[in-house]
């Protein structure tokens, strides 16, 4: 090292010298302008472009959401939102954040008050719970936490495509294990080095769930590694799912979302349970403050309002029993559903027609199209109707449709 300034490069020095002269002579348009077209230049000086970034984000399609259109007459049917309002305590604790001195403030980073909350209902400790800005934001922290580099995440098929995503995103490979023609778990075809085994459960978009024999058989199976059991959709189902058991599964980790059951797909809040010493490594990965003062008040007020949360969930699961009867009569094959959805299919007609009628008749279903689907069903593409339970006046509108298209 000689201590000298590094000789300008000649083929940049002239250029921003000008634009230098260019911004400061100029009124603040003009110098924007001036920036604009110096900044989009190519070769030297330049901000780069498409090929800076990482070869496997450009190579991946990316998760696709169900669609959300700007129309308040339709019947969203795609996305199973609650088709209730939260909790009216929601609402009060939304006045009270929105009154008070909170939003100048930084929220809790660990969501304290709500791991309280929660711990109570739950019957866990609170240390054991790591809140997420939705479940998908538990998923990430997961995959960033767990997941190499070219290591391997494991999933069963068909199921929640987010989770091929994330392996992409994180450079790393996905392997998909179809459920067997009962939508079980091939525990053996299962690969023993997962970095990070995915299991929903209830599958979207089955709504099937799996024998808790099978689960833990796969947990030992991949242990040491983690399994996580995606419950997004557990409240609706029986047995009411896994958290109990984490305290006494090493590597169990299990995932809920405020998105359906709670009616609060809006804010965006979710969380994780796992052991105390995980969710303290786990709390390095996530971002400082990745939910704010809303989502932890609205979380937190619904959570606690258990009542409301049975009442809700008895009407979901009453009008998810009428729509599984009617479709069925309407030549449907309906799977058994243990979510606030139901997932359809038929050998006679094809499917998209009907989503793409329905779409015309300004009710949303979600058309869904798999590569492949259970072991034992035919070869190539496996697609089906996923049709969140509404409503029961949104229902019988569906239903009135559906009569007149099939």
């Amino acid at each position: 090292m000689t201590g000298e300034e590094p000789t300008p490069n000649p083929s940049l020095q002239g250029g921003e010298h000008d634009l230098r002269d260019s911004v400061t002579s100029k009124s603040s348009v003009e110098a924007t302008r001036a920036v604009t077209a110096f900044s989009s230049g190519k070769g030297d000086g330049g901000l780069g472009g498409i090929e800076t970034v990482r070869p496997n984000i450009r190579a991946m399609a990316g998760y696709v959401p169900g669609e959300q259109l700007n129309d308040p007459d339709i019947i969203k049917l795609n996305t199973n939102e609650s088709p209730y309002p939260p909790s009216p305590r929601v609402f009060d604790a939304l006045r009270a954040a929105l009154t008070s001195n909170s939003l100048r403030k930084y929220p809790q980073p660990f969501g304290d008050t709500f791991r309280n909350a929660a711990g109570r209902v739950l019957n866990v400790d609170p240390d054991s719970i790591l809140i997420g800005n939705g479940s998908d934001d538990i998923l990430t922290i997961l995959t960033r936490a767990f997941v190499p580099e070219g290591g391997l995440i494991a999933s069963p098929a068909p199921s929640y495509i987010l989770y091929k995503s994330l392996a992409e995103i994180q450079g790393a490979r996905f392997h998909a294990i179809p459920f067997t023609h009962d939508w079980r778990t091939d525990r053996d075809s299962w690969p023993r080095g997962a970095s990070l085994s995915f299991v929903p459960n209830p599958n979207s978009p089955t709504g099937t769930v799996l024998d808790p024999i099978d689960v833990l058989r796969l947990s030992k199976r991949v242990s040491p590694n983690p399994l996580v059991v995606d419950e997004a959709y557990a409240d609706f189902a029986e047995p009411p799912g896994y958290v109990p058991l984490v305290a006494d599964w090493d590597n169990l980790i299990v995932t809920r979302t405020f998105s359906k059951s709670y009616a609060l797909a809006g804010i965006r809040f979710g969380f994780a349970v796992a052991r105390p010493e995980l969710v303290r490594e786990l709390l390095k990965v996530k971002d400082s403050y990745n939910c704010d003062v809303l989502s932890l008040a609205a979380a937190t007020a619904a959570i606690e309002d258990q009542d409301y949360f049975r009442e809700v969930r008895t009407k979901i699961i009453a009008t998810r029993a009428r729509m599984t009867r009617e479709l069925a009569a309407l030549g449907f094959e309906v799977t058994p559903s243990h979510a606030n959805f139901v997932w359809c299919r038929r050998a006679d007609k094809p499917l998209k027609p009907i989503y793409e009628e329905l779409k015309r008749q300004k009710i949303l279903v979600r058309y869904m199209n798999y590569p492949v689907g259970p072991i034992g069903s035919p070869p190539g593409a496996y697609d089906g109707l996923r049709m969140s339970v509404g409503t029961d006046a949104e229902i019988d509108r569906l239903l009135e449709e559906l009569r007149g298209i099939v």
